[in-house]
C-alpha cells in the first residue's frame, strides 16, 4: 500500500490547460489567445533588442564583472535603487528619505507570496485580503496558501463591460474591516482590461485612507499598458503621495519579456527609515526560509537596462512599440466586428487597456470557438490580444461573428 494512495490528482490550471490543448492541435488555423505573453506579428515569442544587448554584455563580463555565486537574500542594492525609481520616481519623498523597504523576489507571483507570509507573521490584524471580482486566477491561491482569508469586492460590470465603481466603493466603505489588505492592479487590470479613471483612483485612495485599509498594488504591466512608463505608474504614485503605508509588487515578466527569468521586486513604503530597516530585515527572514536567495541572471539584465540612460531610452521605444501593436489589434478587432454587424456592442474592446480583453463572450460561445474554429481562449471570455495579428485577425472576426450568431439561435 502506498503512502500516496489517497492523494487525488489536482485539476489542470485553466490557462496552462488551454496552452496544452493548443499545442496538441494540428489545425493550421489555430490561434492561442490564452497565454499571457507578448507575441510578434508572426505569432512568435519576442526577445527585446535591449535584452539581447544586455545578454551580450553579461556574457563578455562573465568571470570578471559578474559570476554565478549566490546573490544576496534581498537582491543587489543597485537593483533596489533602479526599480524603486522606475515605480515611484527618483525624486519621490519616500525614495529620498530612504523609507522604502525593497527585496528581489521570484517575479510578481513570488513577491505576492512573500508579502502574504510577512503579513501573516507581522500584521496579525491584517488577516483578510480583498481582491477584485474577477482577478488574476492565482491571486486567491497565493494568499490562501499564506493563511490569509480572501474576500472579493465587486469590480467588473458585465452589462456595461466596464467598472462596477459603486459596488467596489461600497465594499471598501462598508464591508472591509480596518487593517484589511486591498489588492489593487496598478494598471491594465487582469483579466478585464478595465482600469479606474484618475478621478476614481483618487476616491478609492481617499476611502482607503479614511478606513485604514492597506493598499497592496500588483504591477505587472508598467509601460506595457499605455506605452508610457510614467503614465502607467500614475496610480501607485498617487497612493504614495497620500502618505499611506503600502505594499507594491513589481514584475518584469511582461514589460521586459523576461517571463522565464522570474525577476520581480517587493517594495514596502514605511513611515520612517528606521521602520524600513526593520521591514527589510523581516522580508529577508521570510525569503531565507522560503528559497534562500533569488536568481541572479534576470536581476543583472534589469540592472543593465535600467542602469544605463541609453539602454533605458531604447527600452522605452521598444515598449511603446509593443503597447502600440496591442492597441492596434484592439482597434482592428472592434472595427471588424462592427463592420460585420456582429450582434452586440464592441466599444469595450478599445475602452479596455493592456494585454487582455474581457470580450463578453459566453461560455458556450467560447467552447464553440475552441471546438469548431481552433481558437483557444478562457471560458470566461478573456482573450490575450497579443495572440492576434494582421494575419489572423480576419479569421478571428469571422469566427466570432459566426459563433455569436450560431449560439443565439
Amino acid at each position: 500500500m502506498s503512502i500516496f494512495e489517497s492523494i487525488p490528482e489536482a485539476p489542470v490550471d485553466p490557462i496552462l490547460g488551454t496552452a496544452i490543448a493548443f499545442n496538441n492541435d494540428t489545425d493550421s488555423r489555430k490561434i492561442n489567445l490564452g497565454v499571457g505573453a507578448y507575441r510578434t506579428e508572426e505569432g512568435k515569442p519576442y526577445i527585446l533588442d535591449v535584452v539581447r544587448a544586455a545578454e551580450t554584455e553579461l556574457l563578455a563580463e562573465l568571470g570578471t564583472g559578474n559570476n554565478k555565486e549566490y546573490s544576496t537574500i534581498d537582491g543587489p542594492p543597485e537593483l533596489k535603487t533602479y526599480t524603486r525609481d522606475l515605480a515611484f520616481g527618483a525624486d519621490a519623498a519616500p525614495v529620498k528619505e530612504d523609507r522604502i523597504a525593497s527585496a528581489q523576489a521570484l517575479s510578481g507571483t513570488g513577491a505576492l507570496r512573500v508579502v502574504g507570509e510577512f503579513v501573516k507573521e507581522h500584521l496579525p490584524e491584517s488577516d483578510e485580503i480583498w481582491v477584485s471580482n474577477p482577478t488574476w486566477g492565482n491571486h486567491n491561491a497565493i494568499f490562501q496558501r499564506a493563511g490569509i482569508t480572501v474576500k472579493t469586492y465587486p469590480y467588473y460590470h458585465p452589462e456595461t463591460r466596464g467598472l462596477n465603481f459603486e459596488g467596489m466603493m461600497d465594499a471598501l466603505q462598508n464591508q472591509a474591516k480596518p487593517g484589511a489588505l486591498i489588492l489593487l492592479h496598478a494598471c491594465a487590470h487582469n483579466p478585464t482590461g478595465v482600469d479606474p479613471t484618475q478621478e476614481q483612483w483618487a476616491q478609492i485612495a481617499a476611502v482607503m485612507q479614511e478606513r485604514k485599509l492597506i493598499p497592496l498594488m500588483d504591477s505587472a504591466y508598467q509601460g506595457y499598458a499605455s506605452g508610457d512608463l510614467d503614465n502607467d505608474a500614475w496610480a501607485c504614485r498617487y497612493f504614495m503621495n497620500t502618505g499611506m503605508e503600502m505594499f507594491f509588487c513589481q514584475s518584469f515578466a511582461k514589460n521586459l519579456g523576461l517571463y522565464g527569468e522570474r525577476i520581480g521586486m517587493i517594495h514596502v513604503i514605511c513611515k520612517t527609515a528606521e521602520q524600513q530597516k526593520a521591514v527589510t530585515s523581516q522580508l529577508k527572514m521570510v525569503i531565507r526560509a522560503m528559497y534562500s536567495s533569488p536568481p541572479k541572471h534576470g536581476a543583472l539584465l534589469v540592472m543593465k537596462i535600467l542602469g544605463k540612460p541609453e539602454a533605458l531610452a531604447a527600452w522605452k521605444v521598444e515598449l511603446k512599440g509593443m503597447a502600440d501593436r496591442v492597441l492596434e489589434v484592439r482597434d482592428l478587432l472592434r472595427k471588424g466586428l462592427e463592420a460585420k454587424g456582429t450582434p452586440g456592442t464592441w466599444n469595450h474592446i478599445t475602452d479596455q487597456i493592456g494585454m487582455f480583453s474581457f470580450t463578453g463572450l459566453k461560455p458556450n460561445e467560447c467552447e464553440r470557438l475552441i471546438a469548431t474554429h481552433h481558437i483557444y481562449l478562457l471560458k470566461s471570455g478573456r482573450i490575450s490580444l497579443a495572440g492576434l495579428n494582421k494575419s489572423n485577425i480576419g479569421y478571428m472576426i469571422e469566427c466570432m461573428d459566426e459563433t455569436i450568431r450560431e449560439c443565439s439561435k
